[in-house]
């Protein structure tokens, strides 16, 4: 258990917060990237420990939150039609489309089938060579690896019956756009562990350069979390922008060189749109025209599928960090973890189901 409780000493972060007092002089505005970031600063009321004047706001790094809502009906689209296997990840299957969901299509009779790894929906298709078996292939830079060799290992193994539809986003397009959003109060990042573990640190330090913020790389623990704080904070006051590693344990500067070469064979840049969000150049990747034959999109013809967001949602404003969960009129009213709007109350990621879950009354206190 060393590698749990070290990284959750209270005493630790008691130690870290004093330290992060002791060094502020004025008030500072952080972006904690990731939805898992945001759960555990929450889940541990890390925010409430926080001196006053320095503000935590969430951003868009929830792989589920922001799907565009238009691959989420083009997947229910393809999950309806007779004889397809549609396989994901769990967390998508309740999240809205424009007027239904992947749970409500698998409860009126449509084979859809949660999976822990792609490489199991190529194992159903293998395994089931007379129906067409689909992967959804969303998320971040982490997923990508796996899902780029789900489609090196259909390849391999001559399947004609697999596909994925893929809706893969990229993390600093994302934070290139908040900071040139009108709106913009972000200061200084801190960065998600996990993405960095496979890209590295490189795609970070022009960002840093050209906008002079702080981007500083931490884990997910409290004790990780508040160290990366502290770095950050301590940078802005010594006016000090740049990359700044406080994940050493599991990040180097180069990540993950032979993920990287597999996600360059299978996939390219593109331009994606991001729930709530809205277009984001080069934000995206998809296939590469050589595995062409793999695009589910392609394959079923659905790519002139228009989606209808409800109008009452308000998570657009929370993924880019403007507003807190509790400031949308809907939250907990029209919109709830049973009956959700968008995305971002149904992701174990999203800000808005860490809310509910850690902060659920109107002021932001614990319920």
């Amino acid at each position: 258990m060393k590698h749990v409780t070290e990284f959750r000493d209270p005493a630790l972060v008691r130690q870290a917060i004093d330290s992060i007092r002791r060094t502020m002089t004025r008030p500072w505005t952080l972006m904690e990237v990731c939805g898992g970031q945001t759960h555990s600063i929450l889940r541990h009321g890390l925010d409430e420990l926080l001196p006053q004047g320095l503000e935590l706001v969430h951003g868009p790094g929830c792989p589920v939150c922001v799907t565009p809502l238009q691959a989420i009906d083009r997947a229910i689209a393809i999950a309806s039609v007779s004889g397809v296997v549609f396989t994901s990840f769990g967390d998508m299957l309740r999240v809205p489309g424009s007027a239904t969901d992947l749970m409500h299509v698998r409860a009126s009779g449509g084979d859809v089938r949660v999976v822990t790894s792609p490489l199991h929906a190529v194992r159903i298709a293998r395994e089931n060579p007379d129906r067409q078996v689909v992967f959804f292939a969303i998320g971040f830079e982490t997923t990508a690896p796996p899902n780029a060799l789900s489609v090196l290992a259909a390849r391999e193994s001559g399947l004609r019956n697999f596909s994925v539809l893929v809706s893969h986003v990229r993390v600093p397009p994302a934070m290139r756009a908040i900071l040139t959003s009108p709106g913009n109060r972000v200061q200084a990042f801190l960065a998600a562990g996990h993405v960095c573990t496979v890209m590295g640190l490189d795609e970070y330090a022009p960002i840093a350069a050209e906008f002079g913020v702080p981007i500083v790389v931490t884990g997910f623990e409290p004790v990780d979390l508040v160290h990366g704080i502290g770095t950050a904070v301590r940078r802005l006051e010594e006016r000090r922008p740049g990359v700044e590693n406080a994940y050493g344990r599991a990040v180097s500067q180069r990540g993950n060189p032979a993920a990287q070469r597999v996600i360059a064979e299978v996939f390219e840049e593109c331009d994606r749109t991001w729930r709530g969000i809205g277009p984001i150049p080069g934000s995206g990747w998809r296939l590469r025209p050589t595995f062409a034959e793999f695009d589910a999109e392609r394959r079923f013809d659905v790519g002139g599928i228009a989606p209808l967001e409800p109008a009452a949602c308000r998570s657009g404003l929370v993924l880019q960090g403007r507003i807190r969960p509790n400031e949308c009129p809907a939250f907990g009213r029209e919109c709830t973890p049973e009956r959700p709007l968008g995305a971002t109350m149904v992701s174990s990621e999203g800000a808005c189901s860490a809310w509910w879950r850690y902060r659920r009354d109107a002021t932001g206190g614990v319920a």
